[in-house]
């Protein structure tokens, strides 16, 4: 509990200093953008005033360098100089493609363009003759503006990754937690069991009825099935070349027999044998799994069918049943970890057959088909060997 508080003040802090961050960059990189674009204006108006200096300078003989040299320091923003009629004159224009500009419509395109992002200038002549200056923003301002999204675009990337490491760190410890209660209940089922074996040993001796013993037995057998099953979680498992037919009947049989006999239950395949490499307690496991949530579905009245077929490559084993069925919506939420359609249900059983059959025996679980009040079929896909 202490660690999860730990990493949810941490979150907090994180996230407050990133949208701290964030906030301060964009505040400063608009101040920066305002000041800078300020500053392309005074440039542009003193290149206007230079201008009117240059064409009203009477004197042939005055000294107009000044004037002509600020002109010609404008070298990187695109302006079109247009009459009060908005007509635009012969090489009116600077720091445009110099062969895009013979096209007319190219340089009505930019006049639109410059009339978007800056107000004219204006520069009144002699004779009562005005002409405008109309320019657009820099390459280098236009650049600025993109560099917000830039480094919103790295912080995000940044706080995906370490989202992703606390949400790792959040399931490792929660794997943790799980594969200890898993191998303590194994641990705890060991106790009771060899103390029942001795019981089952002095029934015997007491000449009981073996049918109960037989079945007392078998229950017994089964309490050490899922304490190794428990056993297992968290570690690699062992896995052998087993007969799928002759494992998967074994797991339906056991649940058909302590089943409600209102329930009518098949089992189809046209093959005999049909082998792939598994382990037998685990993937007993899964088919338990998947029948008794057909059961549950069914409300313990229905039909349950389990087939099996096979190809040159892959075994195929369907669970059917006519229970309430589920929305295509809930095919792939149905086996994330705490997602269950009951009443009561950890939402644990089918999440940790996808682990079963995804993660150790490389095959493939699904939701193969599903109608509302009709029914659902699960699939599961292994590879074969011959």
């Amino acid at each position: 509990m202490s660690f999860l508080k730990d990493t949810l003040l941490l979150k907090r802090i994180v996230i407050t200093i990133s949208f701290s961050i964030v906030t301060l960059i964009l505040w400063n990189t608009y101040s920066f953008f305002k000041r800078f674009k300020n500053e392309e204006r005074l440039k542009m108006e003193i290149v206007a005033t230079a201008m009117k200096e240059f064409a009203t300078n009477q004197d042939l003989e005055a000294d107009v360098s000044l004037e002509d040299k600020i002109i010609k320091s404008n070298t990187n923003i695109p302006m079109i100089l247009v009459d009060e009629n908005g007509n635009i004159g012969a090489n009116s224009y600077l720091n445009l493609d110099p062969v895009k500009a013979k096209d007319p419509a190219f340089l009505l395109k930019q006049l639109e363009i410059m009339k978007e992002q800056n107000s004219p200038i204006e520069i009144n002549f002699a004779k009562n003759r005005t002409q405008y200056i109309y320019y657009r923003n820099s390459d280098l301002l236009n650049k600025l503006s993109y560099y917000p999204l830039a480094l919103i675009l790295i912080l995000t990337l940044f706080l995906t990754v370490i989202y992703m490491m606390f949400t790792s760190s959040k399931v490792a410890e929660q794997n943790k937690l799980w594969t200890g209660m898993a191998k303590e209940t194994a641990h705890q089922i060991g106790t009771p069991l060899s103390s029942l074996l001795g019981w089952i040993a002095i029934l015997k001796m007491e000449n009981v009825d073996d049918k109960y013993v037989d079945e007392i037995e078998k229950d017994v057998h089964r309490l050490n099935t899922i304490a190794n099953r428990f056993s297992k979680i968290g570690s690699l498992p062992t896995l052998k070349k087993l007969d799928i037919i002759a494992v998967t009947k074994n797991a339906y049989e056991y649940l058909e027999y302590r089943s409600s006999k209102q329930i009518s239950f098949s089992f189809n395949t046209s093959e005999t044998n049909l082998y792939s490499t598994i382990n037998d307690e685990l993937y007993s496991w899964v088919i338990e799994n998947l029948i008794k949530n057909a059961i549950d579905a069914m409300l313990g009245k229905g039909e349950l069918a389990v087939a099996i077929t096979a190809d040159a490559k892959k075994i195929k084993i369907d669970i059917t049943d006519t229970g309430k069925g589920m929305a295509k919506s809930q095919f792939k939420k149905i086996f994330k970890p705490g997602f269950t359609t009951k009443k009561r249900g950890w939402g644990l059983g089918l999440s940790l057959s996808k682990r079963i059959i995804e993660d150790y025996h490389k095959g493939k679980i699904v939701v193969k088909n599903s109608e509302i009040n009709k029914g659902t079929t699960f699939q599961i896909v292994l590879d074969k060997i011959s």
